[in-house]
């Protein structure tokens, strides 16, 4: 299989329609390590690197091995008035079963661990029958994977969650960090550069080509109102079918020129979000015992406590990632969702830029709820000193999920899209930002 760039391979002309704009670019030609913006709103097209297959593939081959042995030995230790306890990265999840978080522990091991398992051996699959020169069976399916994949991947996330409960802990016992600790720390910035090594232009055209582009798509212009749409896992743009039930023609996803019922399915879920957030701050996230007393915390009650220690760095951290975000996140989206049908009267790349912001820092707010799967597998010292999880955990971390999955069904193609009659009578649209293809 040739593994030069798709540039060299056609010279077909090569459309793409932006995923957050809608705008229809013709890709110009790429060296490694360039990249195609959009035009109009500055969301990056594509991403040339070179020898991607080899690169992706070592990357993979390595964080697969960093995380083989995050697992096999110990994660972390500690010892306080002559009893001890060790865990291994597993138990992080597995301890939380015990006190009947079955949902949460799930959560844990599937972001930590499974997910990303998965990811790396996908990717191994992929570029290893590319290198072969003949894609392996079942490629097309998995390489739509990936994509799915990669913002539920939260090892990144675990290792800031690991930092602000050691420090915690340092703070009442003496804390050792076992080989699994240092061997997770590489393994999740080795996962990070190899979701950024992917270079899913060139993947999906070495997987299956690229079809011509549809007769009298025009370059500089929106792609719905020509009857197109682009493809958001392989790029390509398809022609939309009058039945409402269009694929694409290399990947076989569906296909939208806006995502069905968006408002209305965010609306739903940030309403969703709001309401569990009630009892994730006013139910207890973990309770602690010492020396046979119990002393309950909610999230807030947990960052005053880190302030009364002095540890104002972490209690900054868990206020932004417990408090600012998911509040944040929720009035954000609340706010792109009131205002998506006044283009006429507010910046669309403005908009646009915080809508990006709002899907990136969605995740982090999971720090908390790995802390507290941190602490409740380590400190098991009974009455002397043990962390059980509270109720708050499973409602703060439904919380998460819900707010990424707000931030998933809301089509920031929707910005962009003229305003309503109404509004276009009381001012007239500018000329739309960005440069023709």
């Amino acid at each position: 299989m040739d593994r030069s760039p798709p540039e060299v391979r056609t010279s077909r002309r090569r459309l793409r329609a932006c995923h957050e704009c809608d705008w229809l670019v013709a890709l110009p030609p790429l060296r490694p390590g360039e990249k195609a913006d959009c035009p109009r709103c500055g969301h990056t097209l594509v991403k040339r690197h070179y020898r991607p297959a080899q690169r992706s593939m070592a990357l993979a081959l390595a964080a697969l091995l960093a995380l083989a042995m995050a697992v096999s030995f110990p994660f972390v230790s500690f010892t306080v008035g002559g009893i001890g306890n060790r865990i291994e990265l597993s138990q992080t999840a597995t301890t939380l079963i015990g006190f009947h978080q079955p949902v949460v522990a799930i959560a844990v091991i599937l972001t930590i661990i499974v997910l990303p398992a998965v990811y790396l051996l996908g990717v191994i699959w992929l570029q290893l029958g590319l290198l072969r020169d003949a894609a392996l069976p079942a490629s097309r399916s998995i390489a739509r994977s990936l994509a799915h994949l990669n913002p539920w991947m939260m090892a990144d996330v675990f290792i800031i969650g690991a930092l602000v409960s050691l420090i915690k802990v340092a703070g009442m016992a003496q804390v050792e960090l076992g080989m699994s600790f240092w061997a997770f720390c590489v393994f999740a910035l080795l996962l990070l550069v190899t979701t950024q090594s992917i270079d899913s232009d060139w993947m999906w055209f070495s997987l299956a080509g690229e079809p011509r582009a549809p007769e009298g798509a025009r370059t500089g212009e929106p792609a719905a109102p020509q009857g197109l749409a682009g493809c958001a896992t392989c790029g390509l743009v398809n022609r939309l079918e009058d039945s409402g039930r269009s694929h694409c023609r290399r990947c076989g996803e569906r296909l939208h020129a806006r995502l069905p019922h968006s408002l209305q399915r965010t609306w739903a879920l940030i309403a969703a979000a709001a309401v569990m957030y009630i009892p994730a701050n006013l139910y207890p996230i973990m309770t602690t015992t010492s020396l046979g007393q119990s002393s309950p915390s909610t999230i807030i009650g947990g960052v005053v406590e880190l302030i009364q220690m002095g540890s104002w760095p972490v209690a900054g951290v868990i206020f932004v990632a417990s408090v600012i975000v998911p509040v944040g996140k929720l009035v954000a989206l609340a706010w792109l969702c009131l205002v998506v049908e006044r283009s006429d009267e507010l910046n669309a790349n403005t908009r646009t830029r915080l809508y990006r912001l709002t899907e990136f820092i969605g995740r982090w707010s999971m720090v908390d709820v790995f802390v507290v799967a941190i602490l409740v597998a380590l400190i098991r010292a009974g009455s002397l000193m043990s962390i059980t999880p509270g109720p708050a955990a499973l409602a703060f971390g439904s919380v998460v999920v819900i707010t990424m999955l707000a931030a998933m069904t809301f089509d920031p193609r929707l910005i962009w899209d003229p305003p309503l009659p109404r509004r276009s009578r009381r001012r007239s649209p500018g000329p739309p930002r960005g440069m023709p293809g």
